[in-house]
């Protein structure tokens, strides 16, 4: 390992478990020679989280609800007493009423859109204001998004209007936050084997098709889009911002399946 992160402390917002996707970044920055903090929401997932975490050396957990303004505002209060700075923040917070990721879109309701909406994209901005302000040398926001954002795909529904408006978020808050140093960028992973994955309808057939067919015959594992998450928050990502990587195989490219899955 080339110690990339050396020096370089900050949050990981999101882990629900070891085959979070978070928890993959985690790993990997930690890696690298990273310092990390955790957020969880919960005492529930603080019991998840707390043994992940103190594998990987940390002690730093903070209770975070991004639907609450004064619990935001706590836990960067909380990093600024302990650290003063940071200097990345991975941010991988969505959600949806999963009997909403099953049937058609046309049926989302009202208050599942306003929620997903807000709790999938707004909290990105909601962190970025807050996490920018302990970022006086420079910094990475990084957070996570999916190709239902811009092609429609079974049953992903509502979340793909939530991560196409996280996208632009990206893209907005890169060009607002860069003037300070400060990065924004999203991974796109294809499907993974997640708590959150398996929420969505069709989750394990979506997983098998894109794995046949992607140019790489593989779906994203957590090593890689550990990797990508490295690179973005290291100095070797300093002149990458507003950007959506796409780490899947290559799934991302095809026009039409392969001729014998047709």
């Amino acid at each position: 390992m080339a110690n990339l992160m050396t020096g370089k402390r900050g949050l990981v917002m999101g882990v629900a478990n070891d085959h979070s996707i978070a928890w993959g970044i985690a790993r990997a920055l930690h890696t690298e020679g990273a310092g990390l903090a955790f957020s969880y929401q919960g005492e529930a997932f603080g019991k998840r989280v707390g043994p992940l975490a103190a594998l990987l050396g940390s002690d730093l957990l903070i209770d975070v609800d991004v639907m609450d303004d004064a619990s935001l505002d706590a836990c960067f209060e909380r990093l600024k007493e302990v650290w003063g700075s940071i200097d990345f923040v991975v941010h991988a917070i969505a959600f949806s009423d999963r009997n909403e990721l099953t049937g058609r879109f046309i049926n989302t309701s009202r208050e599942n859109f306003q929620n997903s909406l807000s709790i999938s994209c707004y909290s990105l901005i909601d962190v970025a204001r807050r996490a920018s302000e302990l970022m006086p040398r420079g910094g990475t926001i990084i957070t996570l998004t999916y190709q239902g954002s811009n092609r429609v795909t079974p049953f992903y529904n509502v979340m793909g209007v939530a991560k196409a408006a996280l996208e632009s978020a990206v893209r907005y808050l890169a060009n607002d936050l860069g003037p300070d140093g400060v990065r924004v960028n999203a991974i796109s992973p294809g499907p993974m084997k997640t708590l959150a994955g398996a929420a969505i309808g069709g989750a394990r057939k979506t997983f098998k098709v894109t794995e046949a067919n992607a140019p790489l015959r593989r779906n994203a594992t957590l090593e890689a889009v550990g990797g990508t998450a490295v690179y973005l928050a290291s100095d070797y990502g300093a002149c990458t911002t507003g950007e959506i990587i796409v780490v899947d195989g290559g799934f991302h490219v095809l026009g039409m399946l392969r001729p014998e899955n047709l």
